[in-house]
């Protein structure tokens, strides 16, 4: 376990992670998070309302890395700071040019998925994956996939950048904490981490790169890893 603290932060991701393989948020994660002694910062691809929201609901304070590290949110009695870096801009050129393409996001008129979001673009996974890594190209820009989304993003932002702001903020560094997740974003974290650990439903960069994999899927990993974290 990194560092002499009782139990360690954790950088824990959401989706596929927390939930189970229909997207919800299993139940029993929310009593675990509550629990955990140290800090806890949720590392999502989602846009912010989502984890703060979630933080809210949980009750746990609101510790927040969004949209794959272009987004760190602090919003707690000795920590008040929104931290957004990326370039919105070139990702919402690569929008409208797919579009002129012929192309969908894939999310109909009112796409939620990216409303909210400050510094990338989220794609349907349904939707051509191609034109889209070759507007990215054209912008400077990446895409990478998240098992839920293809998200392009500035080539500089990630969540292990994402943590090591968090990290600062919380007075520790990045190997202090224990990371838990199961996709090609959360690599980024477990690379700068102390350990961490793939839930059995990670795709394959998440389980080359995590110290440890998980027996079980989904939320049922996480609550694995967390054991795992307890006994060492």
């Amino acid at each position: 376990m990194p560092g002499s603290d009782p139990a360690p932060p954790l950088a824990v991701d959401i989706d596929g992670t927390l939930t189970d393989e229909n997207s919800a948020v299993d139940p029993r994660v929310l009593d675990a998070l509550r629990a955990w002694p140290a800090p806890v910062v949720l590392a999502t691809g989602k846009a912010l309302p989502y984890p703060v929201a979630l933080c809210q609901f949980v009750g746990v304070p609101t510790r927040v890395i969004a949209e794959n590290g272009g987004v760190v949110c602090f919003d707690t009695p000795e920590i008040e700071e929104l931290v957004i870096v990326g370039d919105r801009a070139g990702a919402e050129r690569v929008a409208e040019r797919y579009r002129e393409a012929g192309h969908d996001l894939g999310w109909g008129d009112l796409d939620l998925t990216n409303r909210w979001r400050e510094t990338e673009l989220a794609v349907n996974r349904d939707s051509p994956l191609e034109p889209l890594r070759e507007l990215a190209d054209d912008e400077g820009l990446r895409v990478f996939d998240t098992g839920f989304a293809y998200h392009v993003t500035s080539p500089d932002v990630d969540k292990g950048e994402g943590l090591k702001t968090a990290a600062d903020r919380l007075g520790r560094a990045p190997g202090d904490f224990v990371a838990i997740g199961d996709s090609e974003n959360d690599a980024a974290t477990f690379r700068v981490t102390g350990e961490s650990y793939a839930v059995a439903n990670a795709d394959e960069t998440a389980k080359r790169e995590a110290d440890f994999v998980m027996e079980s899927e989904y939320a049922e990993g996480f609550l694995e890893a967390l054991e795992a974290i307890r006994e060492e």
